[in-house]
């Protein structure tokens, strides 16, 4: 059981944001560049139309929003070392985080079931540890485990259950060296599922020729259905860009082949629907939206300029680009600033 100083430390930090139903229920959060050139924090409605915004201080990558309160974490853009844990209603920076010596975030970050815990991806950059660290409900680092591989990025927590899934990328890097990669040679990513305690529950590895396949970005369905999307990092022949898979199985490639060239070997984003039928991924190197229909398999594609976000809110799909556009089921917005990779449901 949590000590009293503990649990009222974070009832004070739960409490100094309203629920997200008072900002008129935004649906979704995205760090986006503005024309200024000053990078910020956006919360979208269901229509597509800016809610809020918060500066950042540089630029963004993911946040990670509360279950019920309307507070987020924004993370830098990898390697970043700094998350800002933001009252979406006054605007107010409730705390900076920042990862410990030797560390930088790898820009995802996810909230426990009660909202009581945050778990970050994470690299210890001199021995290439993937780690997940661990802040307690007033924001203070109480802990850390591995992530079960090297690059941690995306991570995501399994519906209804205290139960994490790590996309390790495999791919080395180090805040010296900038985005540079360092073990293309001998990267070998994964896919991780791990107990909110730490306990490495079961791994995916790809089969030896998809080694070079960075597994980076995830989402989850109700039913436990994992959809991920790899960033191919060789020259030549493609291997599939958007996988599936369920604890204890192997992983299915939708619609391979069809798709990979076009996309440019690369997948910025991935979402699932919530019913498991749809699973959709943005290519923006290609200027696509990928949507591959589960029954049938077919693979649909539409053209969109620095396709970056995706995601879904109940039978609606939501997109984002560079160029500024929102895409809400059938309806555009567009909006005077450049999208970056992510759009989180809240």
């Amino acid at each position: 059981m949590p000590s009293r100083r503990r649990f009222l430390a974070g009832a004070a930090a739960s409490l100094a944001a309203p629920a997200w139903a008072d900002l008129g229920s935004p649906q979704l959060l995205s760090a986006a560049l503005k024309r200024d050139g000053n990078y910020a924090l956006f919360g979208i409605d269901k229509a597509g139309e800016i809610l809020f915004e918060q500066a950042l201080p540089s630029r963004g990558h993911a946040a990670a929003a509360h279950p019920s309160r309307a507070i987020a974490v924004a993370f830098a853009r990898r390697p970043g070392t700094f998350a800002l844990v933001l009252d979406c209603a006054t605007g107010a920076v409730l705390k900076t985080l920042e990862s410990p010596p030797g560390r930088h975030f790898y820009g995802h970050g996810v909230f426990s079931l009660d909202g009581e815990r945050l778990f970050t991806t994470e690299q210890e950059y001199d021995s290439a540890t993937g780690l997940v660290g661990v802040w307690d409900a007033a924001f203070n680092r109480v802990g850390e485990f591995e992530s079960g591989g090297i690059g941690p990025h995306e991570m995501r927590r399994l519906p209804g259950q205290e139960l994490l899934v790590v996309a390790n990328g495999g791919i080395e890097t180090h805040p010296g060296s900038g985005r540079t990669k360092l073990n293309i040679p001998t990267m070998a990513p994964n896919l991780t599922y791990l107990s909110e305690a730490g306990e490495l529950l079961e791994q995916m590895h790809p089969a030896s020729e998809a080694r070079l396949n960075s597994i980076r970005h995830l989402d989850v369905a109700e039913d436990g259905t994992v959809a991920f999307g790899n960033q191919w990092q060789a020259m030549g022949s493609f291997q599939p860009l958007i996988g599936l898979h369920r604890r204890g199985e192997a992983p299915v490639y939708p619609a391979p082949g069809s798709y990979e060239r076009a996309a440019r070997g690369y997948i910025g984003s991935v979402a699932i629907s919530p019913d498991g039928r749809e699973v959709t991924a943005t290519a923006p190197r290609g200027g696509l939206v990928l949507s591959v229909d589960m029954a049938t398999g077919e693979l649909t594609k539409t053209p969109e300029n620095d396709a970056s976000g995706v995601a879904y809110i109940g039978a609606t799909r939501f997109f984002t680009s560079g160029a500024g556009t929102v895409i809400a089921g059938d309806a555009a917005r567009r909006h005077n600033v450049a999208w970056d990779n992510h759009l989180v449901p809240i």
